[in-house]
C-alpha cells in the first residue's frame, strides 16, 4: 500500500479541513438549535446553506468514483470521510452522508436509465434524500434470508406488504424515495434468490410511518430511524432494481462500501475524542495537579492513540485492496475493519467521556451522541457476531 497520498488527494484534504474549521465546527450549536422544535425533521437551514458553499468549492459527491462523483479511489476518500466524521452531520454538507451514499451507489451500479434520471440525478444534486428499508422487527435480520416483507407481481405493478424498522433517513422531509428489500420468490430453493429490491416513492399510498425509533434516547432528528408499515403498496413494475431474485447481489454491492465508509467516519469521531481528552486533561486540576499528570489518564491517552492508529491502518488497507482487486477480494479486510473500528471508537470515546466527567455525558460536547453512533454501528450493517463468524469460517477454510 502506498502511504503517500496523491497531490490531488492532499489538496482535497486541506480544503475539507479548512471548510470544517471555517463553517462546520463554529455552527455545531446552531445546527442543534435548528434541529429542534416543530420542524425538527426538516433539514436545518445551516446545512442547506453550507451545501451550497461546499458544492461551489468542488467539495461534492466525494465518495463516488467514476463520472458521477469526484473520481476518487476508496483510499483517497478515506481521510476525507475521517475529517467529515468528526461532526455527526458534516457528511451531508458534502453530499456524502448515509444512507444516501449507499443508495446512490446502488442506483449508479444497478439502476436503469429511467431510474437514474428520476432518482439518482436529484440525489447527486442534493435536492432530495432517501432511505434504505431492509431490517424487520419480527425476525433476526442479521440473517437477511429471514426477511418476510413480500413484493408480489400484479400485472404491471408490484404490491409490497411488510413491516420494517430502522429505515434511516425516512423521517426527513426531503426523503422522497425508499429502497425496500423483500421477497418476490419465497419458495425458491436457493434462499439467496428469493429477495429483490424495489424503489418506493415515500408518498405512495400505503406507506405508513408508525413511529421514530430512539437510539439511547436520541431520535436523531432531522434524519430519524422510523418503523414503517408497507400496507398493499403498489408501485410500477419498472421500479424493480436489476431484476427479480437479485436483492442479495445488490445488498452485497451496497454494504461493502457502506461498511468501510462507517469505519472511516468513526475513526474521525475517535480522533476528535482523543484530541478533546488531551485538552481536557491538560486544563483540569484534581487532587492538586492536572489530570494530565495522573498515570491512569496518560495510559488512557496512549492506549487510545495506539488503537486509533491500528484501526486507521486496517481501514486504509481494506480501502486499498478494494481499489486494486475489487470489493469481493477485499471482503475479509472489510469485515475485519467493521469488527475492529466501532468497538475501538466506543472505547476511545468512553475514555474521553470519563475524563470530561459530567460534561462528557451532557450536550456540551459531541461525545455522548458520538458514543451512541459508535455503539449502534456494532449492530448496523451486520452485527459483530456475523462478521466474526463469516471471517473465521473463511480463514479456517483457507488454511485447512
Amino acid at each position: 500500500m502506498e502511504f503517500e497520498h496523491s497531490p490531488r488527494a492532499k489538496e482535497l484534504q486541506a480544503k475539507v479541513a479548512a471548510f470544517m474549521h471555517a463553517h462546520v465546527y463554529p455552527n455545531e450549536h446552531l445546527y442543534g438549535e435548528q434541529a429542534e422544535g416543530a420542524n425538527r425533521y426538516r433539514t436545518p437551514q445551516i446545512v442547506q446553506d453550507l451545501k451550497k458553499k461546499a458544492r461551489a468549492e468542488g467539495l461534492w459527491n466525494l465518495f463516488l468514483p467514476g463520472d458521477h462523483g469526484a473520481g476518487l479511489t476508496n483510499l483517497e476518500y478515506a481521510p476525507l470521510a475521517e475529517l467529515m466524521g468528526r461532526v455527526d452531520w458534516a457528511s451531508e454538507v458534502f453530499n456524502c452522508s448515509a444512507p444516501d451514499t449507499g443508495n446512490m451507489e446502488v442506483l449508479t451500479l444497478y439502476g436503469s436509465p429511467a431510474q437514474k434520471k428520476q432518482w439518482l440525478e436529484p440525489l447527486l444534486n442534493g435536492e432530495i434524500r432517501s432511505g434504505f428499508s431492509m431490517t424487520e422487527p419480527e425476525v433476526a435480520s442479521s440473517d437477511a434470508t429471514n426477511i418476510r416483507c413480500t413484493i408480489r407481481r400484479d400485472g404491471d405493478h408490484y404490491v409490497i406488504n411488510g413491516r420494517k424498522w430502522f429505515t434511516s433517513g425516512a423521517m426527513n422531509e426531503d426523503c422522497k424515495v425508499l429502497i425496500v428489500m423483500g421477497k418476490t420468490d419465497p419458495d425458491n430453493p436457493d434462499k439467496h434468490k428469493q429477495q429483490s429490491m424495489i424503489l418506493v416513492p415515500k408518498d405512495t399510498p400505503g406507506v405508513k410511518i408508525l413511529r421514530d425509533l430512539r437510539v439511547y434516547g436520541y431520535d436523531h432528528a432531522p434524519v430519524g430511524h422510523p418503523e414503517i408499515l408497507y400496507d398493499n403498496v403498489r408501485v410500477p413494475a419498472e421500479n424493480l432494481l436489476l431484476g427479480e431474485g437479485r436483492g442479495f447481489e445488490i445488498a452485497q454491492g451496497r454494504l461493502g462500501p457502506g461498511r468501510i465508509h462507517h469505519c472511516m467516519r468513526l475513526i474521525g469521531c475517535a480522533q476528535r475524542a482523543l484530541e478533546l481528552m488531551c485538552r481536557r486533561a491538560n486544563q483540569r486540576v484534581a487532587f492538586g495537579k492536572p489530570l494530565a499528570e495522573q498515570g491512569t489518564i496518560r495510559e488512557d491517552v496512549a492506549h487510545s492513540f495506539c488503537e486509533i492508529e491500528q484501526a486507521r491502518l486496517l481501514t486504509l488497507q481494506a480501502a486499498d485492496k478494494m481499489d486494486r482487486e475489487g470489493n469481493k477480494a477485499a471482503r475479509d479486510l472489510i469485515a475485519a475493519a467493521k469488527i475492529v473500528v466501532p468497538s475501538m471508537a466506543a472505547r476511545v470515546i468512553d475514555r474521553a467521556i470519563q475524563v470530561h466527567g459530567g460534561m462528557g455525558v451532557s450536550q456540551d460536547t459531541f461525545l455522548a451522541e458520538a458514543y451512541t453512533y459508535a455503539r449502534f454501528i456494532r449492530i448496523g450493517d451486520g452485527p459483530d457476531q456475523v462478521h466474526l463468524s463469516q471471517l473465521g469460517r473463511t480463514l479456517l477454510k483457507r488454511f485447512a
